[in-house]
């Protein structure tokens, strides 16, 4: 397909992949993973510009500030932490009583929001910051915090203008926290099992959910409806919308557990490309020794990194070919 041209590797993390963030501007590419390596690479090559060094367990979210000032990640060592994205300084710290899953900058970059996991006798809640408040902080005293009882959150996102975030769950439900009140503004099931990812369009009108049911969905920000669906025959564990061609990018695979050491060896796992109004496949890219973890597409569309099991982040810069593709339904 295509021809992609040889992928840039990032060999950075000693462990499978948990999240691959690029900066808004698209120049820098955030990788977290199940160690406590915070690694930022320059897309452009794949050079590594530093590491955020403190936390002590598995990482798994990482988010940048819409002018690439700071870098927020959510951790397995039960906190939530602030960097300054350029000297690598580790500038807030809170605590929490459980794993941080999701974490994600409001539009401004002021309010952050982070979901930690039920466990351990906890429930699973929301917490929300304003970085313009520093005694929020240091007293980790959120402006407002949102119990979940009935289903853990393992996915979030900002809704357009921070008045809300959309959160997707274990049970493949999502719904909307108004972020002023932490009220439910709506909630939907569309997914039979767990949702594993949410990407919004480059314009914030769209998202699209990646789940455990072998399925990725289109939805409308405000409305919730649900627009498309593209099927795959394994769990979707991340999908992305590119922000210039009606195309979307899904990663995943079976789990560590179904994969035979044959299927492996091959680099066989391969991020597939379909359609978004026609809902149908049209391209893969093998490469990954194991499922892949996390799909983005760099800002200007002209590439799309993945991240696996296997520990390796690839940077697909996609060849003439591609721009000149023309899906014939």
């Amino acid at each position: 397909m295509w021809g992609i041209p040889k992928p840039i590797l990032l060999q950075g993390h000693e462990r499978s992949i948990t999240q691959i963030k690029y900066n808004r501007e698209g120049d820098l590419l955030f990788t977290v993973a199940k160690d406590p390596i915070v690694n930022v690479w320059y897309s452009v090559n794949g050079e590594r510009l530093g590491t955020y060094n403190g936390h002590t367990g598995a990482v798994w979210c990482v988010d940048a500030d819409w002018d690439t000032r700071h870098v927020l990640t959510g951790s397995a060592d039960n906190s939530c932490r602030l960097w300054d994205c350029e000297t690598g300084k580790q500038l807030a710290l809170v605590k929490t009583s459980s794993a941080v899953r999701t974490c994600g900058f409001d539009f401004g970059g002021n309010i952050i929001m982070f979901s930690t996991d039920k466990q351990m006798g906890y429930q699973c809640f929301v917490s929300f910051f304003d970085l313009r408040d520093p005694s929020q902080i240091e007293n980790n005293e959120p402006y407002m915090k949102i119990p979940c009882s009935d289903s853990k959150i393992t996915s979030a996102v900002w809704g357009p203008l921070g008045e809300f975030i959309i959160a997707g769950h274990e049970s493949g439900e999502l719904n909307q926290f108004s972020a002023k009140s932490g009220e439910q503004l709506s909630n939907i099931k569309e997914h039979t099992k767990q949702i594993n990812d949410i990407q919004t369009s480059r314009d914030m009108t769209m998202f699209i959910t990646a789940s455990k049911d072998n399925t990725a969905k289109l939805f409308d920000c405000t409305t919730l409806e649900h627009l498309k669906t593209f099927r795959t025959e394994r769990p979707v564990n991340s999908a992305a919308l590119s922000p210039i061609f009606d195309h979307v990018v899904l990663g995943g695979g079976q789990e560590a557990m179904d994969v035979t050491t044959t299927s492996t060896r091959i680099g066989k796992f391969e991020a597939r490309f379909f359609h978004l109004a026609f809902e149908e496949e049209f391209g893969r890219v093998k490469g990954h020794f194991g499922p892949i973890n996390s799909v983005a597409f760099h800002p200007d569309g002209k590439s799309y990194s993945s991240g696996g099991e296997d520990g390796y982040v690839r940077i697909h810069y996609f060849d003439p070919q591609y721009f000149e593709f023309e899906f014939e339904a």
